[in-house]
């Protein structure tokens, strides 16, 4: 079965400014300032809790390896405040799910394989009210190993019913590019997160500027 396999963050919905206020909650508590803008961050938002822990610390002028021990300090209280408020913000890109929907009815398989904790991604998903369109969700806790090895997209795809050579990846970031290039597989990346075009530089199969163009999009590069 062909399958087309998702990104979540930044891909599938813009999550950026939950991300950002947990980060932020973790400088209030440390007694600080919030650090990060939540326009002007998000695209290190979209990699995730350590990424925006070590560029706040930065910041506050903290350096290494005083700053890495900071990261592994609060990264756990960052995931419990993102938790208790994971989807005030959050908002699926506009035509996403339509776009998901039009893959299944032509008999495409769907799935997810996200750098996000698998538990939290589940809440995500649910809150949102989207988790049922999707045959299998990886997140970065499901194997020993997460994005960019390409173990992670495998099992995706074999868990949504599908088989790894007729299938592609949906992402956003160098993080999605190199996953694919590791998988040999296909790989679109999106235009509307905050690298916009810049992802081009990334030399992916194809870019997506709209969902309403996924369908087509994904039958020219999967037959």
């Amino acid at each position: 079965m062909r399958t087309v396999i998702f990104d979540l963050d930044g891909t599938l919905a813009d999550t950026s400014a939950d991300l950002i206020a947990a980060a932020n909650a973790c400088f209030r508590d440390m007694g600080a300032l919030p650090q990060l803008d939540p326009v002007a961050d998000a695209s290190t938002a979209f990699h995730g809790g350590r990424a925006m822990l070590r560029l706040g610390l930065g910041r506050l002028g903290m350096a290494e390896p005083a700053a890495e021990a900071e990261v592994d300090r609060w990264y756990l209280p960052l995931l419990r405040h993102y938790e208790a408020a994971i989807d005030t913000h959050t908002r699926l890109y506009p035509g996403a799910m339509a776009a998901v929907e039009a893959l299944r009815d032509d008999g495409f398989a769907v799935g997810i394989c996200t750098n996000k904790p698998a538990a939290l991604a589940e809440i995500l998903l649910t809150r949102l009210g989207v988790r049922d369109a999707f045959g299998s969700l990886v997140g970065a806790d499901t194997l020993p190993v997460r994005k960019p090895d390409p173990a992670p997209f495998h099992a995706a795809v074999e868990r949504a019913g599908g088989n790894s050579a007729r299938a592609l990846l949906i992402g956003d970031t160098a993080t999605d590019r190199e996953t694919a290039r590791a998988a040999r597989v296909p790989c679109v990346l999106v235009t509307f997160g905050p690298d916009g075009q810049g992802v081009a530089t990334l030399a992916p199969e194809a870019l997506l500027d709209r969902y309403e163009d996924l369908p087509g999009l994904v039958v020219g590069l999967l037959g």
